[in-house]
């Protein structure tokens, strides 16, 4: 076999993810996963001794008579962060734990029966995949993934993956229960924003029938984490994202000039800014970087559910929050043009809010 054969049959088995490469014995990180010196997690980028402890926003105060001054706490935590710990959601527990339980069991499926949903296709309604673009992306993320588009319903279930046998009815179950509770949430930051009660806005509208994407991430142990990353720094595209982890720490987030490790709080969620609501609020909110690190003993498992507009709605910043003294700071955007940046370029390069910003 030639050398350029040779390169070709290892880049065929790296687009079949990280997890097989695990599940083979792999000793050590594969040239295809090492990051260039600058961009891998040290600790003069890093302040890997601080666990960030996030702002906490109790969704039963949030309903009480505590409202207001909940809604400045969450003012701050978006402004500020980018990024808050939701407690006391309302989520019945059998329904997180039987999609924690899904999740694991997905990828814990032979690699025959989870290949059958490999696809390079960004708008294909059921993506197991691994790193962020496997066409462009020079180097791969320690990462798989499987996504799942939640809407219409009626047309997507049927692509869902069969297996685990409940992994539909546990993942529907999951849907419906963060899309309300995204909506209510949704809700509270319109209010925050002093707009919920204009007529003429109509976002809580847009949203209601707007898009919802389920990720199930698996991030295997890595036999050298400190020269690669599950993710890479970006920012999320998208309305608010409700991320369910596990207690292994893992997020960090770029805070103050300094990347800091998320503590885990068990119950919780972790929410953050997307790039829509970051371009609605005209940057009063911030749609922060963040990635997510590899250890060499644990699996982590997580799932991220992404809220937005329709994929055919373009978002633009919101009129009650343009005055002489706050010009309209961003282009407006949708789904495709999204997707056109991301196909385009290396996912190290990966930062699509600043694109649409108007200098």
């Amino acid at each position: 076999m030639s050398p350029m054969q040779h390169e070709l049959s290892h880049e065929a088995e790296y687009q079949k993810g990280v997890k097989r490469l695990y599940e083979n014995g792999i000793q050590h990180v594969p040239r295809k996963y090492i990051l260039p010196e600058t961009d891998r997690p040290n600790e003069r980028s890093s302040r890997a001794e601080l666990n960030l402890k996030l702002p906490e926003i109790d969704c039963a105060q949030l309903n009480g008579p505590n409202r207001g001054r909940v809604l400045a706490s969450l003012s701050y935590a978006c402004e500020n962060y980018g990024f808050f710990q939701l407690t006391n959601h309302g989520i019945p527990e059998e329904i997180i734990n039987n999609m924690s339980d899904m999740s694991k069991k997905f990828f814990e499926l032979p690699f025959a029966d989870r290949e059958k949903y490999m696809s390079l296709d960004m708008r294909s309604p059921v993506r197991y995949g691994t790193s962020f673009n496997q066409i462009k992306d020079e180097v791969f993320c320690w990462r798989d993934f499987l996504k799942l588009v939640c809407d219409p319903q009626p047309d997507v279930l049927s692509h869902w993956p069969c297996a685990p046998i409940d992994l539909k009815e546990s993942g529907v179950a999951y849907a419906k229960a963060t899309k309300l509770l995204f909506l209510s949430l949704a809700q509270a930051i319109l209010e925050s924003l002093g707009i919920r009660n204009r007529d003429d806005d109509g976002m809580l509208k847009e949203l209601e029938n707007g898009s919802q994407i389920l990720v199930m991430n698996c991030y295997p142990p890595c036999p050298e984490p400190e020269l690669t990353v599950g993710m890479l720094p970006h920012s999320d595209y998208g309305f608010l994202t409700l991320l369910l982890q596990d207690e292994i720490r893992g997020l960090q987030i770029h805070h103050q000039d300094h990347w800091v490790t998320v503590e885990p709080l068990p119950g919780s969620f972790v929410v953050n800014v997307g790039d829509h609501l970051e371009i609605f609020s005209n940057g009063r909110y911030k749609s922060v970087l963040h990635r997510v690190l590899v250890n060499s003993y644990n699996y982590r498992i997580s799932v991220a559910s992404l809220h937005s507009l329709s994929f055919a709605s373009t978002v633009q910043p919101s009129s009650a929050l343009i005055n002489e003294s706050n010009p309209r700071r961003y282009r407006g955007t949708d789904f495709s043009g999204f997707l056109e940046f991301v196909k385009s370029r290396d996912s190290t390069k990966k930062n699509f809010i600043e694109s649409i910003k108007l200098s």
